[in-house]
């Protein structure tokens, strides 16, 4: 009996877990380059043999189900919408790169783009002032600049007429999705062991630059309602495992009396 308890409370645990992902999906539906948790479900298996039972009993005993477990990753490569903005400090990828942030620990954070700006020292900065790891620096006489497809950023003097290439940005893929953290402000960090391939834009799928434009979040509402409603449904399903289990151990306590 008390396994029916474990596996309703392994079940309730992650519905939980589920809801949650799918809450926060929507809460940032308007949150530029954020990326949809995919939520998947895994069945957990455990033998119920007798461990004292002999070898080549225990390996003919067949698995019994212990529960499901949850595996949540970010859809890193899911394209969101590119949304025209028309300032030229605003920057989109069109593909499944992301763009190297100097981190203020030092480490490498990845940026899916979004507002640029120039700090103090001329360099461009992504959010939180965090320069770019290009290391592109913008002179100070400086009217305009200029993003090509390529990564090409171009100045553009006040008292000049033909622009100058002061830089290229470069992305990087990731391989491994799992070893990805999300951060605040649609940045990712990745494990220290992760090896990160970089290119040029255009290359190898890493996709374009696209200066002026947004990209939005790639969460569809209906598909995450529609989400939640199964969700809560299987949530329900296993509070009614709990408590068939604690009325058969009811009726079990009552047969004593």
């Amino acid at each position: 009996m008390s396994g029916a308890y474990h596996v309703g409370a392994v079940g309730l645990r992650t519905q939980q877990l589920a809801l949650d992902a799918i809450a926060n999906n929507i809460a940032n539906i308007n949150t530029g380059g954020f990326k949809r948790s995919e939520i998947r479900f895994a069945d957990v298996v455990a033998s119920s043999a007798d461990p004292a039972m002999p070898t080549a009993d225990l390996a003919s005993t067949p698995p019994t189900l212990a529960g499901v477990a949850l595996d949540v990753q970010f859809m890193l490569n899911d394209q969101g919408e590119l949304q025209r903005t028309g300032s030229a400090m605003d920057l989109a990828i069109d593909g499944s790169g992301l763009i190297e942030l100097m981190g203020p620990d030092g480490r490498t954070l990845l940026w899916r783009g979004g507002r640029l700006s120039i700090g103090a020292d001329g360099q461009l900065t992504g959010p939180g002032g965090m320069a770019l790891k290009a290391a592109i620096t913008v002179p100070t006489d400086a009217k305009s600049i200029a993003i090509a497809a390529d990564g090409t950023v171009s100045a553009t003097a006040a008292d000049g007429t033909e622009p100058v290439t002061i830089g290229q940005i470069q992305l990087v893929r990731i391989n491994d999705p799992s070893s990805v953290e999300r951060l605040d402000g649609s940045l990712y960090r990745v494990t220290d062991d992760t090896i990160l391939d970089g290119f040029a834009p255009g290359e190898d799928g890493a996709g374009m630059l696209v200066q002026g434009s947004i990209e939005r979040s790639n969460v569809q509402l209906t598909e995450e309602m529609v989400r939640m409603m199964l969700v809560q449904r299987a949530y329900a399903a296993n509070a009614q495992i709990v408590q068939a289990a604690d009325q058969m151990m009811g009726i079990a306590n009552g047969l004593r009396r």
